[in-house]
């Protein structure tokens, strides 16, 4: 891998302060089981529903996105700090054993749902395109699922921070 430039260094340091959800974004299909953590995920319109996903070309989810179309955007909640560990390729636990744990819904969507994911949506890729390292994926929301009674995973300083469930204020 190439030495990075200071201007590349300096972006990187950027954007490590600008916090972000974190997500595990799931698949599964022809190409195979997959998930992986992200934070590039971003709202672009409610009609249709849509969300863009960014994944690194590098990564071997990226073609197995592509390859199946389907995807599930499990946004995490604050106790999911470890799940987002083991998605991001952190430690040494397999894909395979990972989506074997009791936490996952399989046969709703036909993708992996996180059953207690603060909120999921469910989708298919309607097109893409490349920018540097990553595609920019855009996928159009068939299924959404959102849970109010829990705070958020964030990812700020290279840190996950967790967030807890709001207060309400009555005025």
């Amino acid at each position: 891998m190439a030495e990075i430039t200071e201007e590349q260094r300096q972006f990187r340091a950027a954007m490590a302060h600008l916090s972000a959800a974190v997500n595990v974004v799931t698949t599964d299909g022809p190409g195979g089981r997959a998930g992986i953590t992200v934070s590039a995920v971003c709202s672009v319109t409610d009609h249709p529903p849509t969300v863009l996903v960014c994944v690194n070309q590098s990564s071997y989810t990226h073609d197995v996105f592509k390859r199946n179309g389907r995807i599930c955007v499990n946004v995490l909640g604050a106790e999911h700090e470890e799940l987002a560990v083991h998605f991001a390729g952190a430690t040494r636990i397999p894909m395979e054993e990972r989506f074997g744990w009791e936490i996952w819904d399989h046969d709703s969507d036909d993708v992996p749902v996180l059953r207690d994911a603060l909120v999921a949506l469910v989708g298919r890729i309607t097109s893409h395109t490349v920018r540097g390292s990553h595609s920019v994926m855009f996928v159009e929301i068939e299924r959404t699922i959102v849970r109010e009674d829990r705070g958020g995973l964030v990812y700020f300083k290279r840190q996950f921070h967790r967030l807890g469930e709001p207060t309400v204020t009555t005025v």
